[in-house]
C-alpha cells in the first residue's frame, strides 16, 4: 500500500456553517461542542499526515444551500494554500425544476467530482435530515441525479436500511452515475432485526453494479471507535460488494470527537483484509473521483 486517500473529510470554519452558530443544534453524530470551532486544513494535515494519507476527497458539510459555490472556493483555497491535493464533492439542490444551471456553476471548478445532497430519514427526530423518506423515489429527484452523469459527477448516497430499496431503485433509473454509499449504509439499529434489515438492504444495493460503498463514519451511533464493530460492518460489507467497490473515509473532524486518526486507521487496517487493502485503501476512491495521483 503505498499511501492511504481519505475519502470523505471536511475543513471548515465555524462562521460558515449554521448549524456551528448560534443555540446548539441536535446532530446525528451527538453533542459537538468540542469541534464547535475552526477546523483548518493545517489541523486536519497534522491529524492524518502521520497516517500515511496522500491525498483526499472533500464532502460537503451543510454550508447555507444558497453559498454552495462559496464552500467550493473555500476548501479550493485551502488546497492551493497547503498545495494538498483535494477533490471535492459538492452540494446541490437536486429537487430544483432544473439542476443544470447548479451543475453547469460547479463544473467550473476542476476539483468537484460529485454532489451530495443528504436523503437520510429516520422516525427517530434526532437522526432525520432530509424532508421525507422517498426522496430517491421522487420523479423529479431522480431525473436531476441522471443528469449528473453529463458532467460525470458521482453522488454520495446517504440513507438508512428502511430506504434502501428506494435507493436501489434511484441507482437503477440512473445506471450511468456513480453512487458512493455513505457510512456503509448507516447502520444504527444493532439489534438482531435491525442488523437483518440493514444488511438485506445492502444485499440489495450491492446488486446495483453502479454502487460502491464507503466505510466511513462508523463510530456515529455508537460515540466511540469500537474496532471490533468496524471489523464487523467492514467483514459484511466487502462480502457484498468485494475490495473494488469499498473505500475508506476518515469522516474527520466529526469522528474527532471520540477518537484519534491513527487509532481510527489502526481500527480500519486490521479489519481489511491484506489482499483488500490496495483497493480500500487508495485505487477504488482514485478510479471512483478520478484522482490524479499515480
Amino acid at each position: 500500500m503505498i499511501g492511504i486517500i481519505d475519502s470523505h473529510f471536511h475543513i471548515w470554519r465555524q462562521a460558515d456553517l449554521p448549524w456551528l452558530v448560534g443555540p446548539m443544534q441536535p446532530r446525528i453524530f451527538g453533542p459537538y461542542e468540542p469541534i464547535r470551532r475552526d477546523y483548518p486544513i493545517a489541523e486536519y494535515l497534522a491529524d492524518c499526515r502521520p497516517c500515511g494519507v496522500v491525498e483526499a476527497v472533500y464532502v460537503q458539510a451543510n454550508w447555507a444551500p444558497a453559498r454552495h459555490l462559496d464552500e467550493v472556493a473555500f476548501v479550493s483555497q485551502a488546497s492551493d494554500e497547503s498545495g494538498f491535493p483535494i477533490a471535492i464533492v459538492a452540494y446541490a439542490d437536486l429537487l430544483a425544476d432544473d439542476v443544470r444551471p447548479q451543475l453547469d456553476a460547479l463544473a467550473q471548478n476542476p476539483r468537484v467530482r460529485g454532489v451530495r445532497m443528504q436523503l437520510h430519514w429516520h422516525e427517530n427526530p434526532l437522526y432525520r435530515f432530509a424532508s421525507g423518506p422517498d426522496l430517491c423515489r421522487d420523479p423529479r429527484f431522480q431525473a436531476n441525479v441522471a443528469r449528473l452523469a453529463d458532467y460525470a459527477f458521482s453522488f454520495d448516497l446517504q440513507v438508512f436500511a428502511p430506504q434502501m430499496a428506494g435507493a436501489a431503485e434511484l441507482a437503477a433509473a440512473c445506471p450511468q452515475v456513480t453512487f458512493v454509499l455513505q457510512h456503509a449504509g448507516m447502520l444504527e439499529d444493532l439489534s438482531p432485526e435491525g442488523v437483518a434489515q440493514w444488511r438485506d438492504g445492502m444485499r440489495s444495493l450491492a446488486g446495483q453494479a453502479n454502487i460502491v460503498s464507503k466505510l466511513s463514519g462508523l463510530g456515529t451511533f455508537l460515540r466511540q471507535n469500537d474496532p471490533a464493530h468496524v471489523r464487523f460492518v467492514v467483514a459484511e460489507t466487502l462480502a457484498l460488494f468485494g475490495a473494488e467497490r469499498c473505500l475508506f473515509g476518515s469522516n474527520f473532524p466529526i469522528e474527532k470527537l471520540w477518537t484519534s486518526y491513527p487509532q481510527l486507521i489502526d481500527a480500519h487496517r486490521a479489519a481489511v483484509p491484506t489482499d483488500a487493502a490496495d483497493a480500500v485503501f487508495g485505487h477504488t476512491a482514485r478510479r471512483i473521483y478520478r484522482l490524479a495521483q499515480p
